[in-house]
């Protein structure tokens, strides 16, 4: 009986420091947190939905590379294909471009072996942030950069949702083909992506770009309106909130992982009940455990109010895009979940040209059309199983 109270005792102290560390570690975020806000700029912009398409032209366009490279990705993986980019970034650096390559601790912890082993001794310079750290080490750990850019001599950059690995490419059995979007960027909006950049590199190597005219070459304006929103596990809630609450008609979301906070959702519940049309566009697989049920809460509560959710069946669905009234479009690296509201570094992108979202309009009406409608009927009649799951995913749905 001693044992077992000391158990108890254990764990409860155990539990009792998570709370505080991760308390006070956000607080202390939030503190010091400071909002870049970036103008309403004119670029083109190209949208691609396949990995092999997307990483043939970025390639290409690493290869031609005459200054500098600046890439960061929250994964790379230790397999083949991720071989074959490090092999290009290492190529180009021993032509002399500088290349800087900025990789999350975590999320690209499967391929560090790999990645020192290649880049070591050779010119890229290489870093991973959000390594865990004290005095708030639970909290550090859950924070991660889940941003994906590239900028290419400050003069054509990518942002989206694609990693670098071989599922991207459509070559993971279950998970293939894969389905995402990311943008490719050319125009003034560039600088934007490459003051983000050096922000997230000068933070995790303490190093500050005092001569960085050289990064901002001048930029030519495109036809296409868009703005960069970058949050770091705030206030990208708050802006979807807004978004949301000034909708009109039509709200249409795309997300691999649906699990709304607690200022968002009520948004959702009340465009429902003013008759606006919300359609959600998730996978049928998942990725991760635990994410699918943990929607399932939410979206019991949406159905009945009129919102369609479609699961996506022709491979799986990992795009993120937020599009409000066939007028703003959002395409970038933020889920629609409490891990990218209140925890992760994210890169946004809104859009405001109608030929653009009448583009990605397309787009998602044929990813609806590889989908299957999720019903009430399917939600309740869960398995013991499943129901034990979506009890467990509840309580963790901030982490996962």
């Amino acid at each position: 009986m001693e044992i077992l109270s000391t158990i108890i005792v254990i764990l409860l102290l155990f539990i009792g420091w998570l709370f505080i560390d991760f308390f006070m570690g956000r607080k202390r975020h939030l503190h010091h947190y400071k909002h870049q806000s970036f103008p309403i700029r004119e670029s083109a912009i190209q949208l691609f939905s396949s990995g092999p398409e997307l990483f043939s032209d970025l390639f290409s366009e690493l290869k031609k590379a005459k200054a500098h490279i600046h890439i960061q990705f929250y994964i790379v993986k230790d397999d083949e294909f991720s071989l074959e980019f490090l092999s290009i970034l290492e190529e180009k650096a021993s032509e002399g471009i500088e290349v800087r390559l900025l990789l999350d601790w975590r999320g690209s912890s499967k391929g560090k072996k790999l990645i020192i082993r290649q880049l070591d001794c050779t010119g890229v310079i290489y870093a991973f942030c959000h390594v865990p750290k004290p005095p708030f080490l639970f909290y550090t750990l859950q924070v991660r950069n889940h941003r994906k850019i590239t900028v290419i001599d400050g003069k054509m950059g990518y942002v989206g949702g694609f990693n670098v690995g071989k599922e991207y490419i459509n070559l993971d059995p279950i998970l293939n083909p894969w389905r995402d979007y990311h943008l490719k960027i050319q125009g003034e909006g560039v600088q934007d992506l490459q003051q983000i950049f050096l922000k997230d590199w000068e933070k995790t190597e303490y190093l500050s770009f005092q001569k960085k005219s050289r990064y901002f070459p001048p930029l030519e304006k495109g036809t296409l309106r868009h703005q960069f929103f970058a949050s770091e596990g705030f206030p990208l809630e708050d802006n979807f909130s807004t978004l949301i609450r000034n909708s009109k008609h039509s709200i249409l979301i795309g997300t691999p992982y649906f699990i709304p906070g607690k200022k968002v959702f009520p948004e959702l519940l009340a465009a429902l009940q003013r008759g606006v049309k919300l359609e959600i566009l998730v996978p049928s697989i998942a990725d991760h455990p635990l994410v699918k049920e943990a929607s399932y809460k939410y979206l019991r509560k949406l159905i009945p109010l009129g919102a369609t959710v479609y699961q996506y069946e022709k491979g799986f669905y990992h795009a993120k895009t937020l599009l409000i009234d066939e007028t703003i479009c959002d395409i970038g690296t933020a889920n629609f979940d409490k891990r990218s509201f209140y925890l992760n570094y994210e890169i946004n992108c809104f859009m405001y040209d109608k030929r653009f979202i009448e583009q990605v309009i397309g787009l998602l009406k044929k990813d609806q059309h590889h989908a299957r409608v999720l019903t009430l009927e399917d939600l309740n009649h869960m398995n013991p199983w499943s129901s034990c799951k979506e009890m467990v995913a509840g309580a963790l749905s901030f982490f996962l």
